[in-house]
């Protein structure tokens, strides 16, 4: 398949609103040649792990959002959902390392309730 510009972004978007529409497996499928086009593009690497995440893929999309870090250590969205694939994965300390970054980076109320949760969850579990 060629990887011409305008049809590896129109591949994004597809897989995009697949993604927004809860189809995460058909975003996959749409993500390949993308992924393939663009190894190095950290929105990719985020709609991939947003995908996997969705899809109950916890390591892969751990893998995903790490890359994306990787990439751009800025991006406080991935920051903020690999806490969440890591809590969903048990590793709540693990998690609650993420989320107080991506709270320090934006404190957005999304941010801040995951990392509320992930808070409680390790205080109830340390009483036990």
């Amino acid at each position: 398949m060629s990887h011409e510009p305008a049809e590896v972004f129109a591949a994004f978007r597809h897989a995009e609103s697949l993604v927004a529409q809860r189809r995460p497996l058909d975003a996959l499928a749409a993500l390949a040649p993308v992924l393939e086009a663009e190894p190095d593009a950290p929105s990719v690497h985020l709609l991939a792990g947003r995908a996997y995440l969705g899809s109950a893929q916890l390591r892969r999309a751990e893998q995903a959002f790490l890359r994306v870090l990787e990439l751009d250590p800025s991006d406080h969205y991935a920051r903020f959902a690999l806490g969440k694939t890591l809590q969903r994965q048990s590793r709540l300390t693990e998690a609650q390392t993420q989320l107080r970054m991506a709270v320090a980076m934006n404190p957005l109320p999304e941010y801040q309730e995951a990392l509320g949760e992930v808070n409680a969850r390790i205080s109830v579990e340390s009483d036990r």
